[in-house]
């Protein structure tokens, strides 16, 4: 009888008509009865390391051979030598669908991948996308995945790098035309309040305000925009006395009544136009204006996040520091709002989907709520105030010109 090695390294016995018993493990025991007997020396099994003699027959050597405790074979290893159940249990690290190695080397790239998993998953968590944020993560997935490419020497991890530094240059390109920023290091790097995204809901909003405000005047008009733009999403909105001081130092208590009592403006039960006058920032008056409820036809749809980004672009317009020391009225704080609104990245003033520069007076009028030949008036308030630049004019019907350098920022990217 004779003791081999089966084709999975494990120990045979070969009995005297040539044939095997299977599944008997490694130990040496005792001769006796005409074979040698093997036993299981593998960990944790019965009897391990103890070697005890016990016959081996023909006829009880598969039985015998059955009533041997076997030991369970490790779990085979998948690509990246990570165990299957390891991977059920939830123990490693994961990134673009990979398994990151409890072992890989060196460990600086380990964590690198571990963390940027985290943050990949972290992101798409996020309430709105953030394009800057996004290229971001793949230049880091692009560098982490070329190292780990170089140390495992894996052609479909340089592959990936690869698609993810060129996913990066396009996102960030897509960044910089949403933001007005310039990719070509051409003209100044601004950093803008607002998206181009954002710039088309704004615009939008201003068309609105011009067809549908309920009451002439440009006092009227300013209170409206700014209203709407708080109560754009839900119908409601906050104000405090000291916002209605802001937009209208003078008329705001008559102009706020006028929208109540057309019907345009709700007010709480028992909460009067000089309640809100005198409502602090701590305690706010919530307002309502119905044609913005939500069970109503609605004129314009977007998020929270772009509606507060909406009405703190307004508020920076309208509580301009230059324009209030030049004590600007409503008609010339709208033409603000009106020229930043619609203006390209480097400043110059054109309407959305039009061709060549400048915008038709008579809208810009009627958006302001004053005569198309009163607009140059204003022109020249803003101009004064650093709001525009010196050449602008309203010759031929158009309103032409760009916004100072320090107004770029407020640019609505048409």
């Amino acid at each position: 009888m004779n003791a081999g090695t089966g084709d999975r390294g494990e120990v045979f016995v070969d009995g005297t008509d040539k044939g095997r018993t299977d599944r008997v493990r490694r130990g040496l025991g005792a001769v006796g009865g005409g074979g040698t007997v093997m036993f299981s020396d593998a960990p944790g099994a019965p009897g391990a390391g103890v070697p005890t003699a016990a016959p081996v027959c023909r006829a009880g050597a598969a039985a015998r051979a059955a009533s041997v405790p076997q030991a369970r074979p490790a779990p085979r290893p998948r690509p990246g030598g990570v165990p299957a159940e390891s991977r059920k249990a939830g123990r490693w690290a994961k990134v673009a669908q990979r398994i990151v190695p409890d072992d890989l080397q060196p460990e600086v790239l380990r964590v690198e991948l571990t963390e940027l998993g985290d943050a990949f998953r972290a992101y798409q968590r996020r309430p709105e996308p953030d394009l800057a944020v996004l290229a971001d993560l793949l230049d880091r997935k692009a560098r982490a995945f070329a190292l780990w490419a170089d140390v495992t020497d894996d052609a479909s991890l340089r592959e990936e790098a690869d698609r993810a530094a060129a996913a990066a240059g396009t996102t960030r390109g897509m960044d910089a035309n949403r933001r007005g920023v310039p990719v070509d290091g051409e003209g100044p790097v601004v950093d803008r309040l607002l998206t181009r995204g954002q710039g088309v809901h704004l615009r939008n909003v201003l068309e609105h305000v011009r067809v549908a405000a309920p009451l002439p005047g440009a006092e009227a008009r300013l209170a409206v925009l700014m209203l709407t733009l708080r109560a754009a999403r839900a119908g409601t909105g906050n104000v405090t006395g000291q916002d209605l001081g802001g937009w209208l130092p003078a008329d705001g208590e008559r102009v706020v009544q006028q929208l109540v009592d057309v019907g345009w403006l709700l007010l709480p039960e028992d909460v009067g136009v000089d309640d809100v006058l005198m409502a602090r920032p701590e305690e706010p008056t919530q307002v309502t204006v119905p044609t913005l409820i939500p069970t109503q036809p609605r004129p314009f749809f977007f998020g929270k996040v772009t509606r507060a980004r909406l009405s703190g672009w307004a508020q920076k317009v309208v509580g301009d520091r230059k324009l209030r020391k030049k004590k600007a009225g409503a008609a010339t704080r709208l033409l603000a709002v009106y020229t930043a609104a619609h203006s390209r990245p480097d400043g110059r003033l054109a309407g959305a989907g039009e061709e060549g520069d400048g915008l038709a007076l008579d809208r810009v009028a009627s958006f302001c709520a004053v005569r198309p030949e009163d607009v140059a008036e204003h022109v020249g308030l803003l101009v004064a105030a650093g709001w525009l630049m010196e050449e602008a004019d309203t010759t031929g019907g158009r309103l032409r010109g760009r916004l100072a350098e320090r107004v770029l920022p407020l640019s609505g990217l048409v």
